[in-house]
């Protein structure tokens, strides 16, 4: 589990280090959509067999159009690399994808552990030293891998492709035929959604007047409605914690909001639905004095053993049967039953049961941050 992000590099030479030297690894942005499965595999057998030999494989895509958010990259004899090209301006871009040697920079990656690790030594080695002290330095439980904030820290973030691929000579590029789309752009998502009869792709109820070419999504469990009067070629998208309004072309520009975001807000930590191991947890009403949780623990699950220093909890079972350890004492507390925790008390939710736990949390006292946690006990190691 990373602490820190560190971009891919870091992460890559973490995967690497975890496995047998000799295994093949698939790197897989989780943001792309790829369709065609046979043509895929057919493709990943293909970078598997190429990879096998010591070889640093990346998946090259045909350009259907001139996109200026993606790199290219020039193939050569061989799937031989011939250079790596940077986010063009749009006459480039429209340059470029009539050279049938030029292809999308799909950011797919094949290779043996040892090799990646061998080629980031050479040509990144701060990134390779300070990636294998801060492994060595990691808590394992099982086989899950806390590592340590201090030196996580010391480890240069830079790209896996700005690290390695750029610059190794064992770089192969095989051109692939599946039909694939980097989801990370709104422009994207608007192209797999289904357009209405004004070309507006969208996930809710709208109301549009004299506008079209719009994308509109909003969280699905948000429920408003969205009605939209002379506005033509925008996304607005609301995730309930965050809402953007922008034109549909100055999608590629969103990464500099997410860098402002960091400056102001801790919403590039925290969201309104939060993932943990455990489960989830979603902020319903947060204000000066108090917060309102609604928290999710999977079957056989449980948080830390924990103390606050600043906040009483209250917990209403909506759904399940919760183990509930306040102190030296454990109770099950079923639906529509409730449990305090006073401030300072060491205590433990857990579901050993076969259905998630639901319950309510209602905070209350004069800080209620997600730091004010003090862990004594924790699966996740952290």
């Amino acid at each position: 589990m990373e602490t820190i992000p560190k971009n891919t590099a870091a992460a890559l030479a973490f995967a690497c280090l975890a496995v047998d030297p000799e295994r093949v690894l698939l790197v897989t942005p989780s943001d792309h959509l790829i369709k065609n499965d046979e043509l895929y595999v057919e493709a990943v057998k293909k970078a598997k067999t190429i990879a096998e030999q010591d070889f640093l494989v990346t998946f090259g895509i045909k350009p259907v159009y001139p996109e200026t958010g993606y790199g290219y990259i020039e193939i050569a004899e061989n799937y031989a690399v011939r250079a790596f090209l940077e986010k063009p301006t749009q006459n480039a871009a429209e340059t470029l994808i009539k050279n049938e040697n030029i292809f999308w920079n799909s950011g797919i990656f094949c290779f043996k552990a040892k090799t990646l690790l061998e080629e980031l030594k050479k040509y990144a080695p701060d990134v390779y030293e300070t990636s294998v002290i801060a492994f060595n330095a990691c808590l394992k439980n099982d086989n899950t891998y806390r590592l340590p904030v201090e030196e996580v820290k010391q480890i240069p973030e830079i790209s896996i492709d700005y690290a390695v691929f750029e610059k190794s000579e064992k770089v192969k590029c095989i051109p692939v035929q599946f039909d694939w789309s980097d989801l990370g752009g709104f422009e994207a998502l608007y192209k797999e959604f289904q357009a209405d009869n004004e070309n507006t792709a969208h996930n809710v109820n709208q109301i549009a007047i004299n506008s079209a070419g719009n994308f509109i999504y909003l969280a699905p469990e948000n429920k408003k409605v969205i009605a939209t009067v002379d506005v033509n070629d925008l996304i607005i998208a609301d995730t309930g914690d965050a809402l953007l309004v922008a034109p549909l072309k100055s999608s590629q520009k969103i990464k500099q909001v997410a860098e402002k975001v960091k400056q102001i807000s801790s919403l590039h930590r925290e969201h309104k639905i939060t993932h943990r191991p455990w489960g989830t947890y979603t902020v319903l009403e947060s204000s000066d004095g108090y917060k309102i949780k609604k928290i999710v623990v999977a079957p056989g699950k449980r948080l830390s053993l924990q103390k606050h220093f600043h906040r009483n909890e209250h917990w209403i079972v909506v759904s399940g049967t919760a183990t509930v350890q306040i102190g030296d004492k454990t109770s099950l507390v079923r639906p529509n039953e409730s449990i305090y925790i006073k401030m300072g008390e060491l205590h433990r939710l857990s579901n050993e049961g076969l259905v998630p736990v639901v319950i309510i949390e209602a905070q209350v006292g004069e800080y209620t941050e997600e730091d004010d946690i003090v862990r004594f006990d924790d699966d996740y190691i952290r």
